[in-house]
């Protein structure tokens, strides 16, 4: 009977020694600024960029404020003892204003040799772990797959339905970028 308690003794003194729980995992990794990636040139077509590199374009839309006001046309007109005699009049002026411009955007994207079957069986699972996609994993880019893709990428700053490559790396489907010196 001693045996047993001198081992539970010795046991808890090499756990106490032990690093806490959790202390060796890398850290999680964080969710990517995709518009970063966002590329604007002022004459069309793609970038120039690393050899061997793809590219997927989108337009972000012209944003229109609208501003509705109300304008003094007549004040009121009050009499000598403060009673109101005729009520102010105003009118209503629209005016619209233009808050960003329509521009053609580019991001760098997975190639369009890697769009197999399996790829997007595997974008439309990693989608569905992060609760983006809902529907059966069927391996093909539809409609769907297209609106998860764009839900994911909005919330990291990019409104495209065209996956990036950086979104592509951030769940795990390409491989990650490698620091040059």
């Amino acid at each position: 009977m001693t045996r047993r308690p001198m081992a539970m003794f010795l046991a808890g003194i090499a756990l106490a020694a032990c690093k806490p729980l959790g202390s060796h995992l890398p850290e999680a990794p964080t969710r990517a600024d995709l518009s970063a990636e966002l590329i604007r040139l002022s004459e069309p077509g793609p970038p120039r960029g690393p050899e061997g590199a793809c590219w997927a374009s989108d337009v972000t839309p012209m944003m229109i404020e609208t501003v509705s006001e109300q304008v003094l046309e007549r004040p009121e007109r009050r009499g000598p003892d403060g009673a109101l005699i005729q009520a102010a009049v105003y009118r209503t002026e629209t005016h619209q204003r233009i808050v960003q411009e329509r521009e053609e955007i580019w991001f760098r994207a997975p190639c369009a040799a890697e769009w197999t079957v399996d790829f997007v069986a595997s974008l439309q699972r990693a989608l569905k772990a992060r609760g983006y996609y809902l529907l059966p994993v069927t391996g093909v880019m539809d409609r769907a797959t297209a609106e998860a893709v764009q839900r994911f990428q909005l919330d990291r700053g990019l409104d495209s339905p065209r996956l990036s490559l950086a979104a592509a790396r951030e769940l795990g489907l390409a491989p990650a970028e490698i620091a040059r010196r």
